[in-house]
């Protein structure tokens, strides 16, 4: 009897070590760096969109930008991870952002923005550190 009390405890132990180490994976997201990325494939923008990025993860919520959204990371591999988010009366989102280079992503997002539905392929790719803001003099 005891035996088993053991062995049940090893083995939910062992299940909870094993899906702390899935939910402690890293991001791929971290092997990316803030800078000016160019991001292509934003329906009504022809030219690419130059934007300096501070935090990389936050192009999972390109069509909500600017929003207060709240992400949920729903799964994560080596080099993806599946993001859902909320924004209130904005809308809400679900992207996959697959990191083919750290300076490199591809963006699969889609949902409700604004009442309507939304869905594309981004293409975001880093081009450089972000322009130096222009410093200013207190008297």
């Amino acid at each position: 009897m005891n035996r088993t009390r053991l062995a049940t405890g090893l083995m939910v132990g062992l299940g909870g070590l094993l899906t702390l180490a899935a939910t402690t994976q890293p991001s791929p997201i971290a092997q990316t760096q803030r800078g000016l990325w160019e991001i292509s494939g934003a329906p009504g923008i022809k030219a690419p969109l130059r934007q300096c990025v501070a935090n990389v993860a936050a192009l999972a919520e390109f069509e909500h930008r600017g929003k207060a959204c709240s992400p949920k990371v729903i799964s994560t591999t080596a080099s993806s991870i599946v993001v859902e988010y909320r924004c209130g009366a904005a809308g809400f989102g679900r992207s996959q952002v697959d990191v083919i280079t750290p300076r490199s992503l591809r963006i699969d997002t889609q949902g409700i923005s604004n009442q309507l539905p939304f869905s594309y392929v981004l293409q975001a790719r880093r081009v450089g550190d972000c322009p130096a803001q222009p410093s200013t003099i207190s008297h």
